[in-house]
């Protein structure tokens, strides 16, 4: 069953899903492809399943999409993908970052889970670098994607 479906494009590192996120034409599929070329896999382009079956939520590739990625000014190609991967980041792409350091942990709600979040800026030449070591720091981290509502919980036994 599909809990939601996003537009993004998806793809797993070493296992670990990463969606990359951000208005039509901003880039996600370009840098997938660069991070393709550096040894991850495509999941979904354009439109992202994610299910909350389980402990945690995954990726998968969307129906009649299976293994295709869009490249602009070449068309739409066929690679090998993978079926699922469980969400571990969300890339979230701008045009501009003037930020040289994250002001603290980020995150977003996905699904109904709170997700570590990086911001990028796609067409940097080391964008496809800065998403494998945000990736690497959560993975290291062991940090894993929380309910929102447990995350809620957490907050007001604080307060």
């Amino acid at each position: 069953m599909i809990d939601n479906l996003v537009h993004a494009t998806a793809i797993a590192i070493d296992g670990h899903g990463v969606l990359l996120v951000g208005p039509s034409g901003c880039g996600k599929s370009d840098l997938a492809l660069r991070l393709i070329d550096r040894g991850a896999m495509l999941v979904s382009d354009d439109a992202v399943p994610v299910n909350t079956n389980g402990d945690c939520p995954t990726i998968s590739a969307a129906p009649n999409i299976e293994g295709r990625l869009e490249v602009r000014n070449v068309g739409i190609i066929k690679l090998s993908y993978v079926q699922t991967a469980p969400l571990r980041l969300v890339v979230d792409l701008m045009n501009n970052n003037d930020d040289r350091l994250p002001n603290g942990a980020l995150a977003t709600i996905v699904a109904g889970y709170s997700i570590p979040l990086a911001r990028l800026c796609p067409f940097e030449i080391s964008a496809a670098i800065k998403v494998e070591f945000a990736l690497r720091e959560i993975v290291d981290a062991g940090q894993w994607p929380v309910e929102a509502t447990d995350i809620d919980r957490q907050e007001r036994r604080a307060n």
